[in-house]
Protein backbone atom coordinates (compact mmCIF):
# COMPACT_ATOMS: atom_id res chain seq x y z
CA UNK A 1 0.00 0.00 0.00
CA UNK A 2 2.87 2.36 0.63
CA UNK A 3 4.57 1.77 -2.29
CA UNK A 4 1.38 3.82 -4.10
CA UNK A 5 1.53 6.63 -1.69
CA UNK A 6 3.93 9.66 -3.05
CA UNK A 7 4.53 12.87 -1.36
CA UNK A 8 3.20 15.61 -3.22
CA UNK A 9 5.19 18.67 -3.50
CA UNK A 10 3.14 22.27 -3.12
CA UNK A 11 4.39 25.64 -4.33
CA UNK A 12 3.98 27.09 -0.75
CA UNK A 13 6.54 25.87 1.71
CA UNK A 14 7.73 26.30 4.93
CA UNK A 15 10.19 28.54 3.57
CA UNK A 16 7.63 30.91 2.44
CA UNK A 17 5.61 30.15 5.86
CA UNK A 18 8.86 31.26 7.95
CA UNK A 19 9.50 34.59 5.68
CA UNK A 20 6.26 35.52 6.16
CA UNK A 21 6.09 35.31 9.96
CA UNK A 22 9.56 36.65 10.10
CA UNK A 23 10.87 34.01 12.15
CA UNK A 24 13.23 30.55 11.72
CA UNK A 25 10.54 27.69 12.54
CA UNK A 26 11.90 25.09 15.69
CA UNK A 27 10.36 22.44 17.88
CA UNK A 28 11.50 23.18 21.46
CA UNK A 29 10.96 20.31 22.99
CA UNK A 30 11.17 20.17 27.05
CA UNK A 31 12.05 16.98 28.40
CA UNK A 32 12.59 16.33 32.27
CA UNK A 33 10.45 14.60 35.50
CA UNK A 34 6.88 15.45 36.46
CA UNK A 35 6.85 18.76 38.24
CA UNK A 36 10.54 19.67 36.93
CA UNK A 37 8.35 22.85 35.42
CA UNK A 38 8.15 21.81 32.04
CA UNK A 39 4.82 23.09 30.77
CA UNK A 40 5.33 26.11 33.22
CA UNK A 41 8.31 27.35 31.52
CA UNK A 42 6.85 26.45 28.17
CA UNK A 43 4.07 28.28 28.97
CA UNK A 44 5.71 31.46 30.12
CA UNK A 45 7.99 31.46 26.72
CA UNK A 46 5.25 31.01 24.81
CA UNK A 47 2.82 34.03 26.47
CA UNK A 48 6.52 36.27 26.02
CA UNK A 49 6.98 35.08 21.71
CA UNK A 50 3.13 35.63 21.65
CA UNK A 51 4.12 39.32 22.71
CA UNK A 52 6.37 40.19 21.05
CA UNK A 53 5.25 39.36 17.78
CA UNK A 54 5.73 35.90 17.54
CA UNK A 55 4.02 32.71 16.03
CA UNK A 56 4.05 29.82 18.02
CA UNK A 57 2.24 26.87 19.27
CA UNK A 58 2.52 24.51 22.70
CA UNK A 59 1.93 21.16 22.91
CA UNK A 60 1.62 19.86 26.25
CA UNK A 61 1.65 15.92 27.56
CA UNK A 62 -1.53 16.00 29.11
CA UNK A 63 -3.34 18.13 27.05
CA UNK A 64 -2.40 15.67 23.66
CA UNK A 65 -3.49 12.50 25.56
CA UNK A 66 -7.46 13.84 26.01
CA UNK A 67 -7.77 13.56 22.19
CA UNK A 68 -4.70 12.91 19.94
CA UNK A 69 -3.26 10.09 22.05
CA UNK A 70 -6.33 9.51 24.41
CA UNK A 71 -6.14 5.64 23.40
CA UNK A 72 -2.61 5.66 25.24
CA UNK A 73 -1.50 4.41 28.11
CA UNK A 74 1.74 4.41 30.19
CA UNK A 75 3.32 1.27 29.17
CA UNK A 76 7.06 2.06 27.39
CA UNK A 77 5.23 0.85 23.84
CA UNK A 78 2.53 3.43 24.68
CA UNK A 79 5.05 6.32 25.87
CA UNK A 80 7.03 5.66 22.55
CA UNK A 81 4.02 5.70 20.49
CA UNK A 82 2.96 8.93 22.28
CA UNK A 83 6.01 10.68 21.61
CA UNK A 84 6.29 9.52 17.78
CA UNK A 85 2.82 11.24 16.92
CA UNK A 86 3.02 14.39 19.00
CA UNK A 87 7.02 14.60 17.05
CA UNK A 88 4.93 14.33 13.73
CA UNK A 89 2.22 17.22 14.57
CA UNK A 90 5.10 18.90 15.62
CA UNK A 91 7.14 18.48 12.50
CA UNK A 92 3.74 19.70 10.59
CA UNK A 93 3.38 23.00 13.16
CA UNK A 94 7.22 23.19 12.09
CA UNK A 95 6.88 23.25 8.49
CA UNK A 96 3.43 25.62 9.09
CA UNK A 97 6.43 28.04 10.29
CA UNK A 98 5.89 28.08 14.08
CA UNK A 99 8.13 28.16 16.58
CA UNK A 100 6.59 24.73 18.44
CA UNK A 101 7.11 24.33 22.10
CA UNK A 102 6.10 21.07 23.41
CA UNK A 103 6.65 19.79 26.71
CA UNK A 104 6.57 16.06 27.40
CA UNK A 105 8.24 14.00 30.13
CA UNK A 106 9.59 11.93 26.82
CA UNK A 107 11.70 9.86 29.41
CA UNK A 108 13.95 7.64 26.60
CA UNK A 109 16.46 8.75 24.75
CA UNK A 110 15.69 6.60 21.58
CA UNK A 111 12.42 8.34 21.57
CA UNK A 112 13.81 12.12 21.50
CA UNK A 113 16.11 11.30 18.87
CA UNK A 114 13.42 10.17 16.61
CA UNK A 115 11.43 13.05 16.50
CA UNK A 116 15.04 15.40 16.15
CA UNK A 117 15.63 13.00 12.88
CA UNK A 118 12.42 13.70 11.48
CA UNK A 119 12.55 17.46 11.34
CA UNK A 120 15.10 19.26 9.47
CA UNK A 121 19.24 19.78 11.10
CA UNK A 122 18.92 22.91 13.22
CA UNK A 123 15.01 22.45 14.07
CA UNK A 124 14.86 20.67 16.91
CA UNK A 125 16.26 21.97 20.06
CA UNK A 126 16.48 19.83 23.52
CA UNK A 127 15.64 21.74 26.61
CA UNK A 128 16.71 19.23 29.77
CA UNK A 129 14.48 20.48 32.46
CA UNK A 130 17.42 19.49 35.33
CA UNK A 131 15.09 19.34 38.89
CA UNK A 132 16.29 16.58 41.20
CA UNK A 133 13.64 13.99 41.94
CA UNK A 134 13.46 15.71 45.96
CA UNK A 135 12.62 19.35 44.51
CA UNK A 136 9.79 17.69 42.20
CA UNK A 137 8.58 15.47 45.22
CA UNK A 138 7.97 18.72 46.98
CA UNK A 139 6.39 20.19 44.35
CA UNK A 140 4.43 17.44 43.16
CA UNK A 141 1.30 20.11 42.09
CA UNK A 142 -0.84 17.51 40.86
CA UNK A 143 0.03 14.49 44.35
CA UNK A 144 1.29 11.98 41.63
CA UNK A 145 4.52 11.33 43.23
CA UNK A 146 2.30 10.29 46.40
CA UNK A 147 0.18 8.27 44.58
CA UNK A 148 2.91 6.39 42.38
CA UNK A 149 5.09 5.71 46.08
CA UNK A 150 1.52 4.10 47.70
CA UNK A 151 1.31 2.00 44.45
CA UNK A 152 -1.67 3.67 43.24
CA UNK A 153 -0.09 4.82 40.05
CA UNK A 154 2.03 2.61 37.70
CA UNK A 155 4.79 2.79 35.89
CA UNK A 156 5.22 6.32 36.84
CA UNK A 157 8.71 7.91 35.63
CA UNK A 158 11.26 8.08 38.80
CA UNK A 159 9.64 5.95 40.85
CA UNK A 160 9.32 2.82 39.04
CA UNK A 161 9.51 3.91 35.41
CA UNK A 162 12.99 5.11 33.90
CA UNK A 163 14.19 8.54 32.80
CA UNK A 164 17.11 9.01 30.77
CA UNK A 165 18.78 12.24 31.21
CA UNK A 166 19.56 14.11 28.31
CA UNK A 167 23.42 13.71 26.88
CA UNK A 168 24.11 16.40 24.92
CA UNK A 169 21.04 18.93 25.35
CA UNK A 170 20.57 22.20 22.94
CA UNK A 171 19.61 24.00 26.69
CA UNK A 172 19.90 22.64 29.92
CA UNK A 173 18.05 24.61 32.91
CA UNK A 174 18.97 24.19 36.19
CA UNK A 175 15.12 23.98 37.16
CA UNK A 176 16.07 24.03 41.22
CA UNK A 177 17.64 26.89 41.24
CA UNK A 178 16.85 29.45 38.29
CA UNK A 179 13.22 31.72 38.35
CA UNK A 180 10.80 31.22 35.44
CA UNK A 181 12.26 34.72 34.22
CA UNK A 182 15.38 33.45 34.18
CA UNK A 183 14.92 30.31 32.66
CA UNK A 184 13.08 32.33 29.62
CA UNK A 185 15.58 34.50 29.53
CA UNK A 186 18.33 31.65 29.12
CA UNK A 187 16.02 30.64 26.38
CA UNK A 188 15.54 33.94 24.34
CA UNK A 189 19.17 34.36 24.60
CA UNK A 190 19.80 31.03 22.60
CA UNK A 191 17.07 31.16 20.46
CA UNK A 192 18.59 34.60 19.27
CA UNK A 193 22.45 33.27 19.01
CA UNK A 194 20.40 30.41 16.67
CA UNK A 195 18.90 33.61 14.69
CA UNK A 196 15.36 31.46 15.35
CA UNK A 197 14.04 35.17 16.38
CA UNK A 198 14.73 37.21 13.01
CA UNK A 199 12.29 40.25 14.29
CA UNK A 200 15.01 40.83 17.59
CA UNK A 201 13.18 39.89 21.09
CA UNK A 202 13.45 41.92 24.63
CA UNK A 203 14.75 39.85 28.22
CA UNK A 204 12.08 39.92 30.86
CA UNK A 205 12.43 41.23 34.17
CA UNK A 206 11.67 39.74 37.38
CA UNK A 207 8.58 40.84 38.19
CA UNK A 208 6.79 40.41 34.66
CA UNK A 209 6.48 36.55 34.92
CA UNK A 210 5.54 35.26 38.18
Amino acid sequence: MRNNVVWHHHPVDQSVRAGQKDQRPVVIWFTGLSASGKSTLAGALEGILTAQGYHTYLLDGDNVRHGLCKDLGFSDADRTENIRRVGEVAKLMADAGLIVMAAFISPFRADRQIVRKILPPGQFVEVFMDASLEVCKERDPKGLYIKAERGEIKQFTGIDSPYEVPLEPEVHVDADRLSVPEGINLLLDYLHEQEILRGGYQRVEESIVA
